[in-house]
């Protein structure tokens, strides 16, 4: 008897480490000291660029996205997914994400897939200005199915301590500005794949979608990096809301004051097909929808009233449109 024998393979291991070096290295900087390969990851922190810098850390996974992913064969896309979402997490509290680091779990390690999906978070790595300096892979039959996996990522990043968003000067007549979301992001699969899955095929094209629901479903969660660093440099942000699980109200009122409510507008933009869609075949209220998905609001910016056109204005200069949505009050 081998440990091959029981399920884990140690040369396709090593095989996966080999084949992924180079991804991870394309994504370095000056401030990685070591490659893939050692027991920790090496990263050093430029002290003449910081003086009161506050380390910002979020940890997340996909969900059951990843069973879309698996169903459709097509591993290069969820790890755009998991950079993308812990960059939004840290970014909307005013953080500059510097390295990122992953786990993947397989029911049985085949190197050609995890080096599809390691790609994925180099892509997104590098789009974002991460260093991906290390991450787990491990083989664990009997945990996970043969071809089932999961991953896990956590990002760290620094904030000028006087700069932390974080909604403390959030204000009563302050403006909500919702900012496009570009589907379903990384929440709401469980119900989306029992409702949809039960009536179609992921192959299937959708005349109302314009595209087949399983690319529909895995579309690219977004980095609202850009837009973010743009809006914090330019205006007074009272708070970013990245919206997840828990929709557009149970995200964004984790950044008011105690005292102060929202009144949200849900007639203001126009629901994304793909929800309209799980909407009608699940008969689901628009109560519980709301509590699930992000319905194509992805990030809220809250700002001063008196700002608000020249919010609107210099975030189409980053092909962002965004939109009054509602108000603080």
């Amino acid at each position: 008897m081998s440990y091959k024998d029981a399920g884990v393979n140690i040369q396709a291991g090593e095989n996966t480490v080999d084949r992924i070096k180079l991804l991870a290295k394309s994504t370095f900087n000056q401030n990685v000291l070591h490659g893939i390969g050692h027991f920790g990851a090496f990263y050093k922190i430029d002290l003449k660029k910081w003086n009161n810098p506050v380390l910002v850390s979020s940890v997340d996974g996909v969900g059951t996205k990843i069973k879309i992913a698996m169903m459709m064969n097509k591993h290069d896309t969820i790890g755009q997914d998991l950079v993308n979402h812990c960059v939004n997490d840290i970014a909307v509290c005013g953080a500059e994400p510097q390295y990122f680091m992953d786990y993947i779990a397989f029911g049985k390690l085949i190197p050609e897939k995890a080096e599809q999906i390691i790609k994925g978070f180099s892509i997104a790595c590098k789009e974002n200005n991460v260093a991906l300096i290390g991450g787990e892979t491990a083989e664990m039959p009997g945990i996970y199915a043969e071809d089932e996996y999961d991953v896990a990522g956590t990002i760290v990043g620094f904030v000028e301590q006087d700069k932390i968003i974080d909604g403390r000067n959030v204000q009563k007549e302050d403006v909500l500005i919702g900012f496009p979301s570009n589907g379903l992001h990384t929440n709401g699969y469980s119900l989306a794949r029992k409702v949809l899955l039960d009536k179609f095929k992921l192959n299937d094209f959708i005349d109302e979608l314009n595209n087949t629901l399983g690319q529909e479903l895995l579309k690219i969660h977004k980095s609202y990096l850009q837009l973010i660093n743009l809006l914090k440099e330019n205006f007074s942000i009272k708070a970013f809301s990245h919206i997840t699980g828990g929709g557009i109200v149970g995200n964004t009122k984790r950044v008011l004051p105690e005292n102060l409510k929202m009144k949200i507008d849900w007639h203001s933009w126009e629901i994304p097909v793909i929800f309209q869609l799980i909407k009608k075949i699940g008969d689901i209220d628009d109560e519980e929808m709301r509590e699930v998905f992000n319905l194509g609001i992805g990030l809220i910016a809250i700002v001063n009233k008196n700002e608000v056109d020249n919010v609107l204005e210099l975030s189409k200069s980053v092909n962002e449109t965004g939109i009054v949505i509602g108000e603080v009050y």
